[in-house]
């Protein structure tokens, strides 16, 4: 993927071309991904779901310990200040919050203040091809860590899990990676949530299993039910979307993207009328729950 060279970000109170953006080096965030984040769409109405984003980034926030000096309405601020400046249209916002300047050490507490930064940048646009046929998956050799190792409902600043992952996908010629927890239940893509078709069912994996709550995720159920679909968060293994009519995965920034195949066997594309319905309402719905920043 191309640098995105339209990208601006928040930082210390200015707002710059994200390339020239600076943090210090000793900030936390960046010597151990010690932080949470949200992944946040912005569309030509405003900001999608913020309320929704920024609560669970201040109970992710409390999860871990991290407490802005002005509180979490300051960190809402510049969200919206940061989405004002990139204008009304089409991207996605990276609001992050670090634990800060500490000493080199992993001690939290020699970090007295946490640090904020907001990047907007534009959104990824899935190629004819792939839209056509849908993504090339492989299943990771790498495993979700357990919740009691790191809850997933934490969307922290440690990616390396899925960094990895996507990086296997890559070296196997794969546009991505199905994820397995310890149990080998199906727990996410590399950086997106799985649904699944079958008949009228809509399946997606239960956090228990490792999944992230992801508010696009959110959205698909809240459509799914809509449309007639019985909607579900249930356990999933690889049998389940080799027999689905259709698998999809879900994200902030990607929205909804076809799986055409899993190791080298293809997946059903029998229902992709169904999830081409789901998709078309799902981009009103994403204007229809913006918010204006404003």
């Amino acid at each position: 993927m191309m640098r995105d060279d339209s990208a601006i970000a928040w930082v210390e109170g200015e707002i710059v071309p994200a390339r020239e953006a600076r943090i210090p080096l000793l900030d936390h965030g960046f010597l151990f991904g010690d932080g949470v984040f949200e992944g946040i769409r912005v569309t030509s109405a405003g900001i999608f779901r913020l309320e929704d984003h920024m609560k669970r980034l201040e109970t992710a926030g409390r999860a871990v310990g991290i407490e802005p000096r002005d509180g979490y309405a300051r960190v809402r601020e510049i969200a919206c200040e940061t989405t004002r400046a990139w204008g009304p249209r089409e991207g996605y916002l990276r609001l992050i919050v670090s634990r800060g300047v500490g000493a080199l050490g992993i001690d939290p507490d020699s970090c007295p203040e946490a640090a904020i930064v907001c990047v907007a940048a534009g959104t990824v646009e899935l190629s004819a091809e792939k839209e056509a046929r849908g993504l090339d998956m492989i299943t990771s050799s790498l495993r979700r860590p357990a919740g009691d190792v790191l809850d997933p409902r934490v969307k922290s600043l440690n990616y390396l899990n899925n960094v990895l992952a996507k990086r296997e996908a890559n070296l196997r010629g794969a546009d991505d990676a199905l994820v397995l927890n310890a149990l080998g239940l199906v727990a996410e893509a590399s950086a997106t949530n799985v649904f699944a078709i079958q008949a009228n069912r809509l399946d997606t994996p239960a956090v228990t299993d490792g999944a992230l709550e992801g508010m696009t995720r959110r959205t698909v159920l809240e459509i799914g039910a809509e449309l007639g679909f019985e909607v579900g968060e249930r356990s999933l293994g690889r049998f389940d979307l080799y027999a689905a009519d259709a698998v999809f995965l879900t994200g902030t920034r990607a929205g909804l993207v076809p799986v055409g195949s899993l190791d080298g066997s293809p997946i059903s594309q029998s229902a992709r009328p169904r999830v081409r319905e789901i998709q078309s309402i799902f981009e009103t719905r994403q204007v229809e729950l913006s918010v204006s920043a404003g």
